[in-house]
């Protein structure tokens, strides 16, 4: 089987920083992915339980700074990132729908860890204010300490973590 030739990391890295340069001065802002799963999910909820937005107060505070959330320039970067995804995908000739995995789990286990993996990620994103591209990319982007900070423990934490989950892709 011929293995698929993947970018240069380095002029990927170079590319992302010159994407976050951009995101800075088109609105004004940079980088964030947390945001737009947020307003799509007060958006679903709205439509779904309109009576439960009244009556709970994290989505009648965000609905009053956020009228219309899916308006947010948010939700259309993430957008840009699935396609953009899907996209490259394709072109690359890597675009297949299975479940990349180690051999030794099932299909199943590995979904299950992903799924596990995403809910901790969306929880932890409420609870540090913002995903790893919002404190770590666009932090260090404007010299915060913390930006530097948050990098450096998510790189560690992945470090450490990495031994006692590493049959799940090896």
């Amino acid at each position: 089987m011929k293995q698929k030739k993947y970018m240069n990391p380095y002029i990927g890295g170079v590319l992302l920083g010159l994407v976050l340069i951009m995101a800075f001065w088109i609105s004004g802002r940079g980088l964030g992915a947390s945001g737009a799963s947020k307003s799509v999910v007060v958006t679903a909820v709205k439509t779904v339980a309109p009576k439960h937005v009244e009556n709970t107060a994290f989505y009648k505070d965000y609905l009053e700074t956020h009228p219309n959330p899916m308006k947010s320039w948010l939700v259309f970067q993430m957008l840009g990132v699935l396609v953009g995804g899907f996209v490259s995908g394709a072109i690359s000739g890597r675009l297949k729908f299975q479940v990349e995995k180690s051999p030794k789990i099932t299909n199943r286990t590995r979904i299950i860890f992903a799924v596990l993996g995403g809910i901790l990620f969306g929880l932890g994103s409420q609870l540090g204010r913002g995903c790893t591209s919002g404190s770590a990319l666009t932090g260090m982007a404007v010299l915060s300490l913390s930006g530097f900070l948050s990098m450096a423990t998510i790189f560690g934490t992945a470090f450490a973590l990495a031994y006692f989950v590493r049959k799940l892709w090896i």
